[in-house]
């Protein structure tokens, strides 16, 4: 019997411990991987960002790797992320559009901080969602993407 007893223990201990990892772990949405690697970004915590892109936007490279080349990108373009506004996504079976504005500034391309529309292509990779593309939105398509929130 108290053999039984700790079996049922330890049965329970790990099913929660599995259950509190995968619901850490996992983002539930593509809005929800967009929105954690931004903050990611932002808070230049680019070991976090690299959990939220695919192999192909990884470049290949390890989680150190790339976040030591996002960081040496980031600081000599002196980015800073001042806020984002990820809107729903469009998917399509195993790939997502989320369209984003980015109110940012960097020394190279946005000295003025313009607010930049963008686009993730979200793909599902092992089961979660990853960013594997990120590209600007020319102002013809953005009434395409960036429709008013309801709220």
């Amino acid at each position: 019997m108290t053999k039984l007893r700790t079996l049922v223990v330890l049965a329970l201990a790990s099913a929660a411990v599995i259950v509190i990892t995968a619901t850490v772990r996992a983002a539930g949405t593509p809005e929800d991987t967009v929105r954690q690697y931004l903050k990611a970004m932002q808070n230049q915590k680019y070991d976090e960002a690299y959990k939220e892109v695919s192999k192909a936007m990884a470049g290949g490279k390890d989680s150190e790797a790339w976040a030591k080349e996002q960081k040496y990108m980031m600081q000599s373009a002196e980015v800073k992320i001042f806020k984002f506004d990820v809107y729903p996504a469009k998917i399509d079976g195993s790939t997502a559009k989320v369209p984003n504005i980015l109110s940012s500034q960097d020394k190279f391309l946005n000295q003025l901080g313009a607010d930049e529309y963008e686009l993730y292509t979200v793909i599902k990779e092992n089961g979660d969602w990853r960013i594997d593309q990120q590209e600007q939105v020319d102002k013809s398509e953005q009434p395409k993407w960036f429709t008013k929130k309801a709220g």
